[in-house]
This record gives C-alpha cells, structure tokens and sequence, in this order.
C-alpha cells in the first residue's frame, strides 16, 4: 500500500548567535520544553542523553488522550547547522523531521521541514484532514511561541 507523503515546514528567525540556539536544540531533555503540555511528554531514555548520529530517543506523549510510545533515531548531526530525525516506532506511518540552522546577521534561522505518512489508509488520511494536520500546526506554533521567548531579549 502506497502512503501519501505530507510535508509541514516552518521558519523562525530570532535575534540569537547561531551556536547558542543549536545548544539548546542539542540537548534531547529540551523537547519537553517544546511540546505542549497538554501531550504529556516524558523521556524514556535513561541519562545521559547524548546528541549525535545513530542516537535513539525513546519517549511517550499523549496523543488523542492516549499515551503513545515514540522512538527517533538522529540518522543525520552537523552541528551547528542540521539534525535529522526519523521516526522508528510511532504515531505515523514514518516521520523524517530536518532541523536546520543557518546564521544570519544578527541572529539565527531556524528552518524545520518534516515529512510524514499517515497509517491506516483511506482512514489514516481522514484523521489528517480532520484533526492531524491542524495539530500539528498547533503544536509547531507553540514551540514557535516558546522559541520567541527563550532567544528574545
């Protein structure tokens, strides 16, 4: 069965050097920050958690009202400037999510572009017209809100 490929990207530009904003994307612990708490975020992976290729992050979050077990493996680490993640285990049929980071002057831009597939068919892409994509709109615009806030003077 083909999966119908969907693409989100998002751009923010804020008034902070390049490495200082990839340090706080580095570290895995920082995504809760970014989640909103309504999901119920919570890391699985025991301490230290170390940024790099061929890392897995392993976490859960609520989704639907139902805690859903999440896996990523980081296949792609140039820091200062990109990171991939690709789902292993996890609400979509695949996930790609491509964090980059590019220096400006004075500031930085942060581009995400995230490729997905929906499980489940003809019913998959049904919760994606009704409730997924508007989601995950809403979930990207308030890690926007708390990006702003971390990285404005």
């Amino acid at each position: 069965m083909n999966v119908r490929e969907h693409i989100l990207k998002r751009e923010l530009t804020v008034p902070r050097p390049l490495k200082e904003v990839f340090a706080f994307f580095d570290r895995p612990e920082n995504l809760g920050a970014l989640t909103p708490p309504d999901m119920g975020f919570r890391i699985l992976t025991p301490p230290p958690l170390e940024m790099r290729r061929d890392a897995v992050v392993d976490y859960i979050v609520t989704v639907s009202g139902l805690p859903v077990r999440w896996t990523t493996l980081i296949t792609d680490y140039d820091p200062p400037h990109r990171f991939v993640d690709l789902q292993l285990r996890g609400p979509y049929a695949w996930w790609h999510h491509t964090h980059e980071f590019e220096a400006l002057a004075g500031g930085t831009v942060i581009r995400d572009t995230v490729r997905y597939g929906m499980p489940f068919g003809p019913l998959g892409e049904l919760a994606h017209a009704l409730a997924v994509q508007g989601r995950l709109q809403r979930i990207f615009a308030f890690r926007d809100r708390v990006i702003r806030a971390k990285f404005t003077d």
